[in-house]
């Protein structure tokens, strides 16, 4: 008896000690990308939302988007099956509580639990003045009354003041449900924690709950030059809110790229491109760095992409492999691109072709991690057998005979010039002096502390435009 339950200890260490190598691999992978090494194989990327989890637990996406503690056991079963370096549950950014607690008009959730994006406009074109002058009074004044029903502060100012404590507290409550189930998964199986802040790129904000897609067209036809002025007027709290609280190799800030490829290249590259190049120029010299998900098909912008600062995370959805690589590969860090509508139309040895096929254009010379070139939205929108496939594939055949040599171009913040600085200003932002003027006894020390919240006061409002 004492030998088989020695066997038995030692199985149950040798088990652990495999689970604790896997998952120091999984961290190591991303970190080798990010600080131009060849890591041992591709970091795979591939992740679930929370519908997706629901879908496959045949769970209403409605219910588990309120409470995602439901999906615990799915979850689990799916982590079990799919190879992939983070946690297999994204969970979701876009959640009832919060929208619902605000009276969202311009994000609503559907019959099937999905958050969906009416076709809904916040901002008019008598605004445009009010905004220029500045963008952060003009979206609490005039913008936000439109789109949430509880946020008029000026007629109903206390319903206003308990719709921001509900709807913060709600986001908050949400976050700590994904973050605790994606923990739970992480303890078994290991897993690359993303770092990541976040916001749009200028003219991204003001198109997407403000003026609308169809708006902002007419308004770039019809007036331009208010345009630009307005792009230029939130690019303050654009900067702001996209601050990550840390600075490391790891830390990126993630801009979804909306906008840029509807337009024409001469609107391009007169009302969109110079602010986002801007931003991203500005943080790199901090050392900061950046991600862009070019969403849509941005092959025509390669040229432009390319003079982005060294190391950028570029995700694609629409993508021609061979061209992304050989003209933007050795400068930046490339993702995406990889077709997520293969898991439904071809069989399980397509897949697994048509990934090998992949890897052998996108590995050579590092500087890549393996994703889908868009997060599927239900659990129809993937064939499992073939996503275990594809995965499978990248962790077996993504392997580097050259691990452990540099990869491409360095990054260094010298290289780059902080633009002059664009101080945020608002009557609704107390400034620390401000704060001081009025709490006169308060200590340096509390300085962090203090615009710590009143910073997250301005990220939330910036939320709301989202």
């Amino acid at each position: 008896m004492e030998k088989v339950n020695s066997i038995k200890t030692t199985n149950i260490l040798e088990d652990a000690n495999e689970n604790q190598w896997h998952a120091q691999q999984k961290q190591q992978v991303f970190r080798d990308v990010y600080t131009n090494i060849i890591p041992e194989r591709v970091p795979i990327n591939v992740s679930l939302n929370t519908n997706v989890v629901a879908g496959y637990a045949g769970v209403p996406g409605g219910e588990a988007l309120w409470n995602p503690s439901i999906l615990e056991d799915a979850a689990m079963e799916l982590a079990d099956s799919i190879p992939t370096d983070v946690s297999i549950f994204a969970g979701g950014h876009l959640v009832p509580s919060f929208y619902q607690a605000a009276g969202s008009k311009c994000m609503k959730i559907s019959s099937t639990g999905l958050m969906q994006h009416p076709n809904h406009v916040g901002m008019l074109p008598e605004d445009y003045d009010a905004f220029i002058e500045n963008a952060y009074d003009c979206i609490i004044e005039r913008i936000l009354p439109r789109n949430y029903t509880g946020l008029d502060f000026k007629k109903e100012p206390v319903r206003a003041m308990f719709t921001i404590a509900q709807g913060m507290e709600a986001k908050a409550q949400n976050m700590a449900k994904n973050k605790a189930l994606g923990e739970k998964i992480r303890k078994k199986h290991g897993g690359y924690v993303v770092q990541r802040a976040g916001c749009y790129a200028a003219a991204d904000i003001l198109t997407d709950c403000l003026r609308s897609l169809s708006g902002m067209a007419m308004d770039i036809r019809r007036r331009p030059d208010k345009v630009e002025a307005a792009v230029n007027s939130v690019y303050p709290l654009n900067y702001k809110v996209g601050l990550p609280s840390k600075i490391t190799d790891e830390m990126h800030v993630f801009f979804p790229l909306h906008l840029a490829t509807y337009l024409k290249e001469k609107d391009f590259k007169r009302l969109w491109w110079p602010t986002f190049y801007r931003q991203v120029t500005d943080y790199a010299s901090l050392g900061i760095h950046s991600h862009a998900f070019c969403e849509h098909d941005w092959m025509r912008y390669l040229d432009y992409l390319q003079d982005l600062p060294t190391n950028t995370v570029l995700q694609f959805e629409h993508a021609d492999p061979q061209l992304i690589k050989d003209k933007l590969g050795r400068k930046h860090i490339l993702t995406g691109g990889f077709p997520l509508s293969i898991l439904r139309t071809a069989t399980k040895q397509q897949c697994i072709d048509k990934t090998k096929e992949f890897l052998d254009i996108m590995m050579p010379g590092g500087k890549f991690i393996f994703q889908f070139d868009k997060n599927p939205l239900t659990f129809g929108d993937i064939c499992l057998e073939n996503l275990e496939a594809v995965c499978q594939t990248v962790y077996e055949y993504g392997r580097y005979p050259n691990a452990g040599e540099k990869a491409g171009q360095d990054f260094n913040r010298n290289d780059y010039t902080h633009s002059p600085e664009a101080p945020f200003e608002s009557k609704y932002y107390r400034t620390w002096d401000e704060y001081l003027r009025e709490n006169p006894l308060t200590p340096e020390c509390a300085k962090a502390e203090v615009m710590a919240a009143e910073d997250m006061i301005v990220k939330f409002i910036y939320s709301l435009c989202q």
